[in-house]
This record gives structure tokens, C-alpha cells and sequence, in this order.
């Protein structure tokens, strides 16, 4: 069983993808904000991070960079989970460290074959 880290600041999007993981039968820690997102990767080392874009205090983009950069967390895959539809924000999060893109509203199969794709083996 692996960890996911999804980080959303709405609680909606947070309920429905830790619903969809835990389904998958993967456990789940959470974290409101980009900020939040980044202390909660250090702390709890996941397997992969399921990161929205648009949040307050710290956004997903800066926050994927962060992570990505950090020698202790550096290794750990992070898909950006967005409404930003626009080729330049998905070429950006890439830059940022993202290993994989992905649009809202997001359904349960789209989101099991990014989880299965990065996931250890």
C-alpha cells in the first residue's frame, strides 16, 4: 500500500480524490495549501502527490518547486490536478518539477491509471 499526498485548498476536490485513492486502497494525508502541502511532504514523505494549481498563501506551481528541488523530497512524483487548461501552464509545471498534468474536473478511471503510472512498483 502507498501514500498519497493530495493537496487542494477545496474541501469538495479533497473529499472526492481521497475517496477516489483510498479506493484504490492506497492511504491518504491531506493539506489545505501549498504551504501546508510542502510541510506535510517533508514530514510524511509520500510515494506521489496529487497538487492542485490556483491556492492561497503558497500555489501549486511554487509549491511543486519546491518539493522537487528539496533533496529529502526531490525524488517523490508530483501530478498537478487543475482547472488550468492552457498549454503554457502545463509546459510551466512541468519546468516547475511535475511529472504529469492533468484538467479538472477529473474522473476515477483518469485518476487511477496517473496513480498506477507513478506509483512505485
Amino acid at each position: 500500500m502507498s501514500k498519497v499526498l493530495i493537496i487542494d485548498d477545496s474541501p469538495s476536490q479533497l473529499v472526492s480524490m481521497k475517496r477516489a485513492v483510498e479506493k484504490l486502497g492506497h492511504d491518504v494525508v491531506t493539506a489545505e495549501d501549498g504551504a501546508a502541502g510542502v510541510e506535510a511532504a517533508r514530514r510524511e514523505l509520500p510515494d506521489l502527490i496529487l497538487m492542485d494549481v490556483v491556492m492561497p498563501n503558497l500555489n501549486g506551481f511554487q509549491a511543486t518547486r519546491t518539493i522537487s528541488k528539496d533533496p529529502n523530497t526531490g525524488h517523490i512524483p508530483i501530478v498537478l490536478v487543475t482547472t488550468k487548461d492552457q498549454d503554457t501552464d502545463r509546459v510551466w509545471g512541468m519546468r516547475q518539477g511535475a511529472k504529469a498534468y492533468v484538467t479538472k474536473p477529473i474522473d476515477d478511471d483518469e485518476l487511477s491509471r496517473v496513480i498506477q503510472e507513478y506509483l512505485p512498483h
